[in-house]
C-alpha cells in the first residue's frame, strides 16, 4: 500500500455489508483525510446483486463473482462479512494468500479456527483484523491487545449477547415470562426465529474464546468449557433475588485467571445490584476487564446491529492502512496459564431455589445433606405454602466448589419430599 490510494473489496452484501456501504457513502472524504491516502470501495460481491438493500450504490461495483475481489491486484484489503464455516474460510485463506490484508466479523470461524486463520495471515505478511466480532462497536480487542498490553490480566466478565441481555432485563424490570419476552424479542428484531445460538450461551461462548485467548494467550475450543444458557430462568427467582437480596441477573461470559490455571465458562449469573455490569440493558454490551495495574475497566456500548458493527468493520480498515508496517495479526500471545479449570472445580456463591411438600423436617433434611457435602448456608428463606402444600425454599450458599454442590444438589433431588426442578443459579463473588 505504498500507492496514494487504498482500494477496498467487500465480500457480502447483507446487513452490515449494507452498513459499510453507507459508511463510504456518507464519509469516504473523511476517512481518506485521516489516513492521507484515498481510500476507495472498489467491488462488492453477492450472490444477490438484485435485492433493494436500502442504500446507494453505483452498479459497476457489484459483481456475483467473488474471485473479481480475490483475484484483483488493485484490491488491497477483503472484508469478507457473509458469515458462517465455509465458503467464508475458503475466501479468507485465498485472500491471504493472494497478499490481501482481511477484515471480518465472523466471531464463529475465528472462535473455531483461530491458530489456522492466524498463522495464514502472519505466513503471508498480511493483517487479519477483526473486532467486530465480540463486542459489535465497542472497542475491545485493540485495547485488549496494545492499550492494555502492559497488565497481566486476571478476570473477563462479559454481557455479550444483546437478545439474552433483552430479555433478562425485562423479565427483571416488568416481571414477564421468558416466552412472552422472546416472542417481543423476536417481534422488534432482536431475536432470530430459531433464537438457539444466542439464549442457550453459544454467541456469547464464541466471543469469550477469542477474548480468553487475547487476554490469557490459552485458546479453549468451546467443547471444552461449561456453557448453560437462560432458557430456563423463570422470572419468580428473579423477582425474589432483586427483592430480598438485591440481585441483577445477566448472562455472562467469564475467563479468569487462578494460580497457572484459567476459568473460562459461559452461564446466567446473579450478582450485586452496585455492579457495573448491573446497570447494562436491554440490548446493550459490556466487558468488565481487570488487569494487575489498571485494575477494572469497563467497555460499554451497542454490542450488535448494522451501522455499529460497519462502524467497526471499517475502523478495521483504517487500522490497516494507518499501521502499514504492522504485520503482526493478535500475537504472538504467550500462554499464561497450564490448564482449564474444570467446572468442577470453580468456586462460587450459589442462590438454590426449590418446592418441597410442607411438612416437619424437610428442610432439617436438606440442611443436612448441604452440611455433609461441605456447603455452609449464607442465608435460607421459606415462603407460605402454595396451594398444592408445597413450600418454595430459597438457599443462598457461601462460596463452595461445584461439584460440592452439584453432589448434594443430586441428593436433595433424589428425596420424595422435593417437587419439581431444583434451580441453582451462580452468583458472581468478589
Amino acid at each position: 500500500m505504498d500507492k496514494n490510494e487504498v482500494n477496498i473489496g467487500l465480500i457480502g452484501f447483507g446487513t452490515i455489508g449494507a452498513g459499510v456501504v453507507e459508511i463510504f457513502n456518507k464519509n469516504q472524504d473523511i476517512l481518506s483525510k485521516k489516513v492521507g491516502k484515498q481510500v476507495n470501495l472498489k467491488k462488492v460481491a453477492d450472490l444477490d446483486i438484485t435485492t433493494d438493500r436500502g442504500v446507494k450504490i453505483d452498479s459497476k461495483l457489484l459483481t456475483t463473482n467473488v474471485n473479481d475481489v480475490l483475484e484483483d491486484e488493485d484490491i488491497d484489503i477483503v472484508i469478507e462479512l457473509i458469515g458462517g464455516y465455509e465458503p467464508a474460510k475458503t475466501f479468507i485463506l485465498k485472500a491471504m494468500k493472494n497478499g490481501k490484508h482481511v477484515v471480518s466479523a465472523n466471531k464463529a470461524l475465528i472462535a473455531k479456527h483461530w491458530e489456522e486463520l492466524i498463522a495464514t495471515a502472519n505466513e503471508n505478511n498480511v493483517r487479519f483484523s477483526f473486532e467486530a466480532s465480540v463486542g459489535g462497536g465497542i472497542p475491545l480487542l485493540q485495547p485488549l491487545n496494545e492499550s492494555l498490553a502492559a497488565n497481566r490480566f486476571e478476570a473477563i466478565y462479559g454481557i455479550m449477547n444483546g437478545t439474552a441481555n433483552y430479555i433478562l432485563t425485562k423479565m427483571s424490570l416488568e416481571g414477564s415470562k421468558f416466552d412472552d419476552v422472546l416472542k417481543i424479542a423476536q417481534e422488534k428484531g432482536y431475536a432470530e426465529a430459531d433464537p438457539t445460538f444466542d439464549i442457550e450461551g453459544h454467541d456469547t461462548a464464541q466471543k469469550l474464546i477469542i477474548l480468553a485467548k487475547l487476554a490469557f494467550g490459552e485458546y479453549v475450543p468451546q467443547e471444552n468449557f461449561y456453557v448453560e444458557g437462560i432458557s430456563q430462568i423463570n422470572a419468580e427467582d428473579i423477582e425474589f433475588a432483586s427483592k430480598e437480596l438485591n440481585y441483577v441477573i445477566k448472562l455472562l461470559g467469564i475467563a479468569k485467571k487462578t494460580e497457572d490455571s484459567l476459568e473460562i465458562r459461559v452461564h446466567p449469573t446473579f450478582m450485586e445490584k452496585n455492579h457495573l455490569l448491573a446497570s447494562v440493558n436491554d440490548v446493550f454490551n459490556a466487558v468488565y476487564i481487570v488487569g494487575d495495574f489498571v485494575g477494572p475497566v469497563m467497555l460499554y456500548g451497542q454490542g450488535a446491529g448494522r451501522m455499529a458493527t460497519a462502524s467497526a468493520v471499517v475502523g478495521d480498515c483504517l487500522d490497516i492502512i494507518f499501521n502499514e508496517s504492522k504485520r503482526i495479526s493478535y500475537g504472538p500471545v504467550i500462554s499464561q496459564v497450564n490448564k482449564i479449570k474444570d467446572i468442577g472445580d470453580t468456586i462460587s456463591k450459589f442462590y438454590i431455589s426449590l418446592n418441597v411438600l410442607d411438612k416437619p423436617g424437610v428442610l432439617q433434611t436438606i440442611t443436612k445433606i448441604l452440611d455433609k457435602n461441605g456447603i455452609s448456608i449464607e442465608s435460607i428463606t421459606q415462603k407460605s405454602s402454595l396451594e398444592n402444600e408445597e413450600a418454595p425454599i430459597i438457599i443462598v450458599s457461601h462460596e463452595t466448589k461445584e461439584k460440592n454442590i452439584q453432589e448434594a444438589i443430586a441428593k436433595v433431588n433424589d428425596l420424595d419430599e422435593v417437587k419439581g426442578e431444583i434451580k441453582l443459579i451462580r452468583i458472581l463473588g468478589d
